[in-house]
């Protein structure tokens, strides 16, 4: 018995062996679509397997072409699908191994190459647009696009430097000739050179490069005023820039017109309202040390004024050192401070007309941030106000508690 379950398993295997797909395990069309009933070969006279199916539609030239060119073993799945695994890269991997990029399957043909190069970068615009490949891509056999850089530079170094006049090299121009010349041109022509970088309008409008370009090296004329304008400033006596430390961004008072009329916008720093517009034109009395770093806040100016007040003393009673919570800038008096707004309610409310001194409730005269609830309440007897908050966790007989509960005096 055990005998015969050995010979089973032995035909099982041969059966499964000969019954075996030579074209691999992911080719599930029925063998029919393809072979005769009658023989393995030849095969149908017209197939009956759709390729479009796959992953590889036959396109173009690939609809012609002999199943064998691509198919060299009868596993089918192992054929490759990429273009250079079949085709020979005659630009020898210049432009990459997509050849779909440039081609097509119906020919080798290239037609889109402006936009190849506007992909790239590098759009074919002016004197570019009629020249040859080779002209620009030289190699050996003519077929190689070597990269070679969208810097004018790249291809045009020998003409930068043979140029004299101007001579490029020795005036230290920009190696980047769109700066000066128009890409969209056929030529070198340079009428139009692009000084947008430095306007020059009104006062330097001026074809005297030299001017400004006192060096052979055009490239280090900085475009601070300052650096062509030093002797200006400093020759400057009404008013005299460098006694009073005048900035030397000369463009924050003065145009390129000219040096004169002047003008300071000084609302871009600090608006020069009420009592500090009367004394718009005394600068030095808030630039006294100078006009940079200036302090524009009130206490930066005002911090003697707020020290030297005793009516009321602001230090004792550690006031705001913001002034303007309690003055406005036309003058000190009248002053007004917002108590109502701010801590609380003694203008109006249970509390008006409450009260005639603010040392009735402020018991310290040189601290008023110390205050008294207790001191003036109708119940001031501390046993009864015990007994009426027997009931509030956390009470205790203090201003301060009161204050946290009646933030509002009701």
């Amino acid at each position: 018995m055990h005998r015969l379950s050995s010979i089973i398993l032995v035909i099982v295997g041969c059966v499964q062996a000969v019954a075996q797909s030579p074209h691999g395990t992911s080719l599930k069309i029925d063998c029919a679509a393809c072979h005769n009933p009658d023989a393995w070969k030849p095969l149908r006279q017209t197939l009956q397997f759709n390729h479009n199916e796959t992953d590889f539609a036959l396109e173009g030239i690939h609809q012609v072409t002999d199943c064998k060119a691509c198919h060299t073993s009868l596993v089918f799945e192992d054929a490759p699908s990429q273009c250079f695994s079949c085709h020979t890269d005659i630009h020898n991997m210049t432009v990459g191994n997509d050849c779909a990029r440039c081609h097509t399957p119906q020919n080798w043909m290239v037609d889109n190459i402006p936009e190849l190069h506007e992909q790239s970068g590098f759009p074919l615009i002016g004197a570019h647009s009629v020249v040859a490949c080779t002209e620009c891509h030289i190699s050996e056999t003519n077929l190689r696009f070597n990269p070679i850089g969208n810097d004018c530079v790249n291809c045009h170094r020998d003409d930068y430097e043979a140029t004299t006049n101007p001579n490029h090299s020795d005036a230290g121009y920009s190696t980047n000739c769109i700066e000066c010349h128009d890409p969209l041109s056929l030529g070198w022509q340079a009428e139009l050179v692009n000084h947008d970088f430095f306007p020059l309008v009104q006062g330097h409008d001026t074809h005297d490069c030299k001017l400004c370009h006192q060096t052979a090296n055009y490239a280090d004329a900085s475009p601070e005023c300052v650096s062509c304008h030093m002797d200006d400033y400093s020759a400057t006596k009404n008013p005299n820039h460098t006694e009073v430390n005048f900035s030397t961004q000369c463009e924050q008072c003065h145009t390129i017109a000219g040096w004169v009329p002047a003008a300071f916008d000084h609302d871009a720093f600090y608006p020069l309202l009420g009592a500090h517009k009367a004394i718009e034109n005394n600068c030095i009395q808030c630039h006294a040390n100078g006009y940079e770093n200036t302090p524009n806040t009130c206490v930066g100016c005002h911090q003697d004024d707020y020290n030297q007040t005793t009516n009321p003393n602001h230090v004792s009673a550690q006031f705001s050192t913001d002034c303007k919570l309690c003055h406005t800038e036309n003058a000190w008096e009248p002053a007004e401070f917002d108590h109502d707004g701010m801590y609380f309610p003694i203008y109006s409310g249970k509390h008006k007309d409450k009260w005639n001194l603010c040392t009735e409730c402020h018991t310290s005269a040189s601290n008023y941030a110390v205050f008294s609830c207790i001191d003036c309440h109708e119940h001031s007897n501390k046993a009864e106000v015990d007994d009426d908050h027997k009931e509030v966790n956390g009470y205790t007989y203090t201003s301060t508690s009161c204050l946290s509960c009646h933030p509002n005096g009701d």
